[in-house]
């Protein structure tokens, strides 16, 4: 039986094409086949930027004797777990019943009914003190399957059973939420935010930095909420605390919780885990100094950090946090765009310099050495969810730095994305291969057939496909997410309504505004009520579902956020623009479901934690309205009637900050910038915030608002209400544009 993955989707997958393991793809003839044949299932699960996972398939899957014995012995299937997360979240859950300390490779012994009796991580094809060698491993499998079937299947039911309790119960509570007034609103207390934000401030290292000891991640999510803790608004009360070096000298104030962020973002910045020529971060690193670390650059890892650096900018005007945050963007548009707009899901952490494979060679050489070396792959991948995260922080960072360039390049992920993730039936496609590295498939045609095959062809053949892997729920929050703040930064309303389309889908049963009175009535005189938890509408994995392995919503996080978190945060922007209570009851139903673990495990849920903070603040949204220019391309939308707002009735006197200048650094939750035009185009389309916005005077107009109550427009920028650290910026412009080179502006 040959090797199925050479024509894989996955460039995780095609790297084990030449393993002579008869490796098969996630799928249900796997598991046909072992029940055909009595035979137990060997799933391998990893990822293409994986070290260990690159040795153990070099050292043992590579092993003709070990191939031998799996192929005679076992049914292999190989996963990558960014294609199948919800595979990869079933089998976690299942292996710690086994062993401690997980990770990838991750090997699960699994019944032809997918349910798992024995588990492990990396295999040596030789023993090692902790590491038993593989074919040991796979000798006591094959025993205890042959000789003592019946106690391994009762244990491998027993892991079953309390995991489908589990995956029920979450069901029950995801049940329980959707139209009981009560439920929907759980959330925690203040108290309980700053318990949480307190309980971080102690899990510091004080001496070098970020989260406990060894080893040290972004923690990106948990950063959010403590950047976000504390939000000061333009119409708060203002104390200035003692300022960074470099920061505004009468910054805002801040919590515990953003010093403590703002801290340990300025110390990752400049730490090994940063690579300072290409701007990118690495996964993490395995010492508590942030030193040697794992060389992988991960697409999520650099697309939320560029989000917090570029937050961390406009909360402090830091030349570190610009400096940082504008080297991110310039890795994921130079080295993680494909031609086609997409991202590359990684980097390798390996690569070839000068005739050797080594780990993070590459990394070590100066800009100079780099260039005569081939860089780490790209895991060419793309994946939906992920693009999201990247199209909404280089929207947000093009529009803060005033960069046309990165919104741009995030108007050509999204557009890729449309062209080749969206379904004309309305649901999203997991994961597309945008290019191939064509030299490296004729290489395996090769090693497969013993004939050159076309690399042209052969590149032809996988790009430009997309996976069978059924899209989850977090892709269709952060690509929604994405979309909604491209909309705001581009002028561009059919990305919002994309958006809007594909947030409905995960949540269209829940009552609209109209119908709350009437399902709330009914609600309480049946004691039912509609759930409105989101959930991806083609439903889940058809081989987990089969096996009962499947949960009805995982709201766990772990480097990023949660579909749930996702989805939540994409439906509470979309309240913040419509208007339509249905969205905030949706995010608040979802978020439900975690709002007592949720304080009592910050590092574990930081996403959930700041969207608990957005919900407890007033919302604050900005428009700035300019006059429509002649040259505009805009959009033909049909005109409806427009009673102008009042305009502060005196001369404007000149003034060398405009009102995107301000808007650029200002803190409300929504902060959007369009012309008349594009403003009666979100109007039309149902975005309340935009009606009847308009520039009556021909000048750029500004509608600040809180909670959909506007103050009176305002066209002179000293007349915006801003926090201090905001008019500090504006110092700085002016010195900048009088004296033009005096300021840093990295």
């Amino acid at each position: 039986m040959p090797n199925h993955l050479v024509d894989a989707v996955s460039p995780y997958l095609r790297s084990h094409s030449e393993n002579p393991v008869h490796w098969h793809s996630w799928g249900i003839e796997a598991f046909v086949e072992a029940k055909k044949h009595d035979l137990p299932v060997l799933v391998s699960i990893g990822y293409s930027t994986c070290h260990w996972c690159h040795v153990m398939a070099r050292e043992s899957f590579s092993d003709p004797d070990i191939a031998d014995y799996l192929n005679e012995h076992f049914v292999s299937i190989k996963v990558d777990r960014e294609e199948h997360p919800d595979v990869d979240a079933s089998y976690l859950a299942a292996a710690s019943a086994f062993v401690q300390g997980l990770g990838w490779p991750l090997n699960v012994f699994v019944t032809p009914d997918g349910q798992a009796f024995h588990a492990g991580t990396y295999f040596p094809p030789v023993g090692q003190p902790g590491h038993p060698s593989f074919r040991d491993v796979l000798s006591a499998v094959t025993d205890a399957w042959l000789t003592r079937r019946e106690e391994v299947t009762a244990g491998a039911a027993r892991v079953a059973e309390v995991l489908a309790e589990s995956a029920r119960q979450l069901a029950a509570g995801s049940e329980s939420v959707g139209g009981d007034s009560s439920a929907d609103d759980a959330r925690p207390s203040a108290e309980e935010l700053d318990h949480a934000v307190a309980e971080l401030v102690g899990f510091e290292d004080t001496l070098f930095g970020g989260f406990g000891g060894a080893p040290k991640f972004p923690a990106s999510p948990t950063l959010s909420f403590l950047l976000g803790h504390g939000r000061v608004s333009a119409h708060g009360t203002e104390d200035a605390p003692e300022s960074e070096p470099d920061a505004a000298p009468s910054r805002a104030a801040l919590s515990d919780g953003t010093d403590l962020a703002l801290r340990t973002l300025k110390i990752m910045g400049a730490s090994p885990l940063r690579d300072p020529i290409e701007g990118g971060f690495f996964r993490y690193a395995v010492n508590r100094d942030w030193s040697d670390p794992h060389y992988e650059r991960m697409l999520y890892d650099n697309a939320q950090l560029l989000g917090l650096y570029t937050r961390a900018w406009m909360l402090t005007g830091g030349a570190w946090a610009r400096h940082v945050a504008e080297g991110v963007a310039g890795f994921l548009t130079d080295v993680m765009q494909l031609p086609s707009g997409g991202f590359a899901s990684a980097q390798d952490s390996e690569s070839t310099v000068d005739g050797v494979r080594v780990e993070g060679g590459y990394y070590a050489l100066e800009a100079s050495e780099r260039q005569r070396q081939i860089p780490p792959a790209l895991d060419e991948k793309v994946l939906t969810g992920w693009n999201g995260l990247a199209i909404q922080a280089l929207a947000r960072a093009g529009f803060v730095f005033d960069r046309p360039d990165l919104i741009s390049a995030a108007r050509r992920a999204a557009d890729y994305l449309h062209e080749q993730h969206e379904r004309a039936d309305g649901t999203l496609v997991r994961a597309s291969v945008a290019g191939v590295d064509a030299a490296r498939v004729q290489a395996h045609r090769t090693a497969r057939d013993g004939t050159a095959a076309d690399a042209t062809a052969a590149g032809r053949a996988i790009s430009g496909r997309t996976s069978a892997a059924k899209a989850t729920l977090e892709d269709y929050g952060m690509y929604s997410r994405g979309l909604l703040e491209l909309a705001l930064v581009s002028g561009d309303v059919t990305y919002a309504s994309r958006a809007r389309l594909l947030l409905d889908s995960t949540i269209s049963n829940a009552p609209s505004a109209a119908e709350s009175s009437q399902s709330a009535a009914r609600a309480g005189a049946s004691g039912t009520h509609q759930s409105a938890i989101f959930r991806p509408p083609h439903g889940a994995d058809p081989v987990l579902r089969a096996q009962g392995l499947v949960s009805a919503v995982d709201p766990s996080e772990g480097a990023y956020p949660s579909g749930l978190s996702a989805s939540a945060d994409a439906a509470l922007l979309l309240y913040r623009l419509t208007g339509d209570d249905r969205y905030r009851r949706a995010a608040q139903a979802g978020l439900s479901l975690v709002a007592s673990l949720a304080p009592k495990q910050p590092l574990a849920f930081g996403g959930a934690l700041h969207l608990f903070d957005e919900l407890s603040t007033p919302i604050e949204q900005l428009v700035i309205v300019s006059p429509d220019r002649s040259d505009e391309n805009q959009q033909t939308v049909t005109p409806h009637p427009v009673t102008p707002h009042p305009v502060t009735p005196h001369p404007v006197t000149p003034h060398p900050v405009t009102l995107d200048d301000l808007a650029r650094r200002h803190p409300a939750h929504v902060v959007a910038s369009v012309s008349e035009a594009q403003a009666q185009a979100f109007a039309a389309a149902g975005f309340a915030l935009f009606d009847q916005r308009t520039a009556p005077s021909g000048l750029p107009t500004a509608y600040l608002c809180r909670d959909f109550v506007c103050q009176l427009p305002v066209t002179d920028p000293g007349e915006l209400p801003v926090p201090a650290a905001t008019t500090d910026l504006i110092a700085r412009i002016m010195a900048e544009r009088q004296h033009p080179g005096s300021a840093p502006t990295h």
